[in-house]
């Protein structure tokens, strides 16, 4: 990784007062609305900085590369899975990650209900949506949100926090801010027809934060801004 803790640090700071002014701006709480630095492809270093500046998590993309970079970074630090998960690496999911922001079926909350139970634990999850509507993007259909919801619901280890969803890849910006709002009018319903809160609201990322935070994101996935670009 190119970069030191101290540019790094600074990075954290100067992203920080632009996701503090968006939020300020859609009159909402600076403090409600959480960094998540992103990782993948970056070496065990990317997460150690980020434990040491005392950021709650980082995301990664990818199980078999989280699962070997952990055990690097012995620092306080959540690690969440972010990127699509297949059916069988449910298990090393699940043993690798505080909690999952891509669940996208009902096979899979099954899977990872099952996993989790064998390991006597209870998984934190996000549903991810494909508010987009994006066919590039992995993600729930909004009209299959109900059914997927109701499914993690019923699974005794899993407990559902939220919601996720990424925007699709466009020049126009109106795209992302049509996405994010349209994430938040379906975690409105969903919470209010399952009388669940759903609070944690995964959206936005190098790209189109400010969007995601004026449509109520309470968590930004950041790594370009960040660590610099990445390879893979």
């Amino acid at each position: 990784m190119p970069i030191t803790f101290e540019e790094f640090s600074a990075r954290v700071a100067s992203l920080r007062v632009q996701m503090d002014a968006a939020a300020r701006a859609a009159g909402r709480d600076p403090a409600n609305v959480q960094l998540q630095p992103v990782t993948k492809n970056h070496p065990a270093d990317a997460a150690i900085f980020a434990a040491r500046l005392g950021l709650a998590s980082v995301g990664e993309n990818r199980v078999q590369e989280a699962a070997e970079k952990r055990p690097l970074c012995p620092g306080l630090i959540r690690w969440e899975l972010i990127g699509h998960l297949q059916s069988n690496k449910a298990k090393l999911a699940v043993e690798t990650f505080d909690r999952i922001q891509s669940v996208d079926s009902s096979k899979l909350a099954g899977l990872l209900d099952r996993a989790a139970g064998s390991l006597g634990k209870v998984l934190p999850v996000l549903l991810q949506i494909n508010a987009g509507h994006d066919p590039a993007k992995f993600g729930a259909e909004p009209a299959d949100a109900p059914a997927l919801l109701e499914a993690a619901l019923a699974a005794p280890h899993l407990r559902v926090e939220g919601l996720m969803t990424i925007a699709p890849l466009s020049e126009d910006p109106e795209v992302a801010v049509r996405t994010f709002q349209n994430l938040r009018v379906i975690r409105d319903d969903l919470a209010a027809r399952f009388g669940t809160p759903l609070a944690e609201l995964s959206m936005g990322m190098s790209g189109d934060y400010a969007a995601a935070i004026a449509a109520g994101s309470t968590l930004i996935r950041i790594g370009t801004a960040l660590y610099g670009s990445r390879d893979g």
